[in-house]
């Protein structure tokens, strides 16, 4: 019985496998993404202001001289912001969705949106007590109820470390090329 059992099983794993298999072969293409989400991907990267975490990976980044440095750091002054989106768009289009791109740009558009762009990159050190919560202003209060925010802030953050690990790879690229 128990012999039949398992054969049974076997057969319908067998038969439920390809079918499986099709139905996850879109998703699994990765590597294909549409103009709509390049452009989408790439509308956000400025409305983040990447091209100042670019600056913020060159500055982190170690170097046998101080005049190394600064000449990266004056290849990238010398690139229009435009080109770095293009450059780092087609690689973040696996881990930011059309969605995504799309609110978030949307978010970052707005008068809030752009105050938050501006502390992310100006603010110095904040020290907040033990106890104490930091004060949420309306704006935000108001876009942390909308559900399409949240599922797109959720997953912005999670590709931190993927727009991160692309922006030094297309650093290295920038330092490499004769400029």
């Amino acid at each position: 019985m128990k012999f039949a059992i398992r054969i049974v099983l076997g057969l319908s794993l067998i038969c439920v496998a390809p079918a499986f298999a099709a139905a996850t072969a879109p998703a699994a293409q990765s590597g294909v993404s549409s103009p709509a989400h390049l452009k989408a991907v790439q509308d956000l990267l400025g409305a983040m202001q990447i091209e100042k975490v670019l600056k913020g990976v060159a500055a982190r980044s170690r170097y046998p001289a101080e005049s190394q440095k600064q000449a990266v750091l004056a290849k990238l002054d010398k690139i229009p912001p435009a080109e770095i989106y293009q450059r780092l768009a087609p690689a973040l289009t696996r881990a930011i969705s059309v969605d995504t791109a799309i609110e978030m740009q949307r978010f970052y558009s707005t008068p809030y949106g752009k105050q938050v762009i501006y502390k992310k990159y100006n603010s110095g050190a904040q020290l907040i007590m033990p106890g104490m919560t930091p004060a949420v202003p309306p704006e935000e209060k108001k876009e942390r109820k909308r559900a399409a925010y949240v599922r797109a802030s959720k997953e912005l953050a999670e590709a931190e470390p993927a727009i991160e690990h692309e922006a030094f790879k297309l650093l290295q690229l920038i330092n490499k090329e004769k400029r």
